[in-house]
């Protein structure tokens, strides 16, 4: 184990893509394979807008860290086609690979094809990417390491700064700084510097804090899960605290649902668009996740038999694709079943709580404005 493998793994770096994998063990692989290095900045997840931000505000440093982990092998950036982040790249002299902006081309065996001439889509991994493989047409692949831009970035400042100032943010089990893009329906994709451990509810102060009519709150995107409001406001931002409710640190993408927007219609439209990011490869994403949407339109419009649909579309998507995509809006879709079930319930019985309590609010509001009560008396 070289240096700075060794220095990663005594901090204890975890890849901040949404994996949290061991990056001195995936640096480890990649250095015994003399993989070349790709450095993803394509935000992929919905809701996330850290690598943009590492981008803008401490490239220096992330062009450090890609170097510090590739040495002399080649260093390529990743970013959506058309992005800021891939002109901001492209301006510092960076060797770009433009991605297609769509969900799944933004997986790490998605960057490894297209980077060697194929399609941005998974590839089926019988290894980790860092030691090679082949692609659907038999096509062999380098070996290639895929590192999220906060995951490179965070390299440098170990190499930089020590195990020790690394250490000394977070929790034992989960080290060091951390970006977290959080949002409400007013403001989206605000990134928060901080640490494991903290307060959840505090991460959500730039935005203007948890309101307690809150429905719920999304952690970790469309792969993520939901939590009850009341809930989130007690929890820390930790896998510990977190794990109970099917959510982890992830990708480090927070949103908290607006009090005055369905729940229910907020997952049909993340569905809807998951449905429309499919790769159209395998049959998981193909099929499965429009049948998902298809039948959750009908739990919002009241379907009494959707419910049961939903759920057996489920049980039906995990561990069936090339990526982890249909399993994640699997989970996505399984924790807004379990924390909107009074939503659901009353959809089931023909009627939105969310739109009873917005004309309550209004005609109340009318009844004690004098001008409006003229308007309806006269």
């Amino acid at each position: 184990m070289d240096r700075l493998t060794s220095l990663l793994a005594d901090a204890g770096l975890t890849g901040r893509g949404g994996a949290a994998f061991s990056t001195a063990t995936k640096l480890e692989a990649a250095r015994d394979h003399r993989a070349d290095l790709i450095v993803n900045a394509c935000d992929g997840e919905l809701g996330a807008a850290k690598d943009a931000w590492v981008v803008e505000h401490h490239l220096p440093e992330l062009v450090e860290g890609a170097g510090l982990v590739a040495g002399r092998r080649r260093a390529r950036f990743a970013a959506h086609r058309g992005s800021r982040t891939a002109e901001l790249l492209r301006r510092a002299g960076l060797d770009v690979l433009e991605a297609p902006p769509r969900y799944v081309s933004s997986e790490e065996s998605s960057l490894v094809s297209l980077a060697h001439g194929g399609l941005a889509r998974p590839v089926t991994k019988r290894q980790p990417v860092a030691r090679g493989g082949l692609d659907a047409s038999g096509r062999r692949l380098r070996p290639t390491l895929v590192l999220n831009a906060e995951t490179t970035w965070r390299v440098a400042q170990v190499a930089r700064n020590g195990v020790d100032w690394f250490r000394g943010f977070g929790t034992p089990d989960e080290p060091g700084p951390r970006l977290v893009a959080v949002s409400t329906p007013r403001v989206r994709g605000h990134v928060v510097q901080t640490e494991a451990g903290v307060p959840l509810a505090s991460l959500l102060d730039a935005v203007g804090g948890l309101a307690p009519d809150a429905p719920a709150v999304l952690v970790g995107g469309l792969g993520g899960a939901f939590v009850p409001t009341d809930a989130a406001s007690r929890l820390t931002w930790s896998g510990a605290d977190l794990a109970p409710h099917g959510a982890t640190l992830g990708p480090g993408v927070v949103e908290v649902l607006g009090a005055h927007d369905c729940p229910l219609e907020f997952v049909d439209r993340c569905l809807a668009w998951a449905a429309g990011e499919s790769a159209g490869q395998c049959g998981p994403c193909m099929f499965g996740l429009p049948a998902l949407a298809a039948d959750w339109r009908g739990v919002v419009t009241g379907d009494p038999s959707a419910t049961a649909r939903v759920r057996y579309r489920i049980g039906l998507l995990p561990g069936r694709g090339a990526c982890r995509f249909p399993d994640g809006v699997a989970r996505f879709a399984a924790t807004a079943l379990h924390v909107l079930a009074a939503h659901v319930a009353a959809h089931e019985a023909g009627h939105c709580p969310t739109r009873t309590s917005a004309t309550h609010a209004t005609q109340a509001a009318g009844a004690a404005d004098p001008r409006s009560h003229h308007v309806l008396t006269h």
